[in-house]
């Protein structure tokens, strides 16, 4: 999707130097550290985002702080650390429209974090673990088994009809007027397409005769990651009207009209947003035009 996302990430994950003690103690006290507190909603501190380390008055903690990486060039470079703790108001993914590097800090913050909650026994034997390795692992204190954090794919897809109209669904728990594009997760053993098919079926009762891949995002509520598909279905629209209250086929006049009475769309900050956009402004790629492998 030319023009959407941007294929060089801006935060460099450091990956080499999270096995080592003394390169993290050492990037804690880099005059340009910042720490990101997450509390359990997902609000991060600061605004501009984050705190000095240097301001803290604290020492690294290896079972507390996580690194998410660097950003900038050289000496200009701010180095990202993150912790769960409490914040005083604070702004989320959903509330806000973070963008650029700090989208990327924010996403990982909330992601890592929200994995280390879940994860605080071996699933394997049951045993405390504790964070190790910067914050991207954890081990287990009984059968020494080392855990990565699990990311949960879910497939987002905007369904077409032969006229090129969008389908947008209202889901029966969100406020009025808002509707997005149909999502849901994999199951075990399902690529990203069948489960285009699987979920459009059960969601809207229409049948997909063609799906082409887009791009994704991750997405950490909790450690989502969306795969962002566009489709040609065919079909009478039945929602199951429970999950889905209701859904309508959109000609790109006819939301535009639709906006100012009251319809809300998916912030552009999310993948759902962009997809729309990029169908509203005409340069969202065909379905048929699907790589044949």
């Amino acid at each position: 999707m030319t023009g959407a996302w941007n294929l060089t990430p801006l935060l460099d994950r450091l990956g080499a130097v999270r096995g080592h003690p003394d390169e993290l103690e050492a990037l804690w006290a880099s005059p340009t550290a910042r720490l990101l507190v997450v509390d359990e909603r997902g609000a991060v501190s600061g605004d501009p985002l984050g705190e000095p380390v240097g301001e803290l008055g604290q020492a690294y903690d290896p079972v507390r702080d996580v690194l998410l990486g660097r950003v900038g060039d050289a000496q200009e470079a701010v180095i990202w650390f993150a912790r769960r703790g409490s914040v005083d108001g604070g702004r989320t993914l959903r509330e806000s429209a973070f963008d650029g590097a700090d989208l990327e800090v924010v996403t990982a913050a909330t992601a890592v974090l929200a994995w280390h909650d879940a994860a605080r026994h071996c699933e394997r034997c049951g045993a405390p673990s504790v964070m190790a390795h910067g914050g991207f692992q954890r081990h287990c204190t009984g059968c020494d088994r080392e855990i990565f954090p699990r990311t949960d794919p879910a497939m987002i897809v905007a369904v077409l009809d032969e006229q090129d109209r969008l389908l947008l669904a209202h889901q029966a728990s969100w406020p009025e007027g808002r509707v997005s594009i149909l999502a849901g997760f994999l199951e075990a053993g399902e690529s990203g397409e069948h489960a285009v098919v699987r979920e459009v079926a059960e969601e809207s009762g229409l049948q997909v005769t063609e799906a082409r891949f887009l791009s994704s995002q991750p997405w950490p509520y909790p450690r989502s990651l969306m795969l962002g598909f566009v489709a040609r279905a065919g079909g009478r629209v039945q929602v199951d009207g429970a999950e889905i209250a209701w859904a309508t086929w959109y000609t790109r006049d006819e939301l535009s009209k639709a906006i100012p009475d009251g319809l809300t769309l998916p912030g552009q900050g999310s993948i759902a947003g962009r997809i729309i956009r990029a169908w509203r402004e005409g340069w969202l790629p065909a379905p048929e035009d699907a790589l044949r492998i």
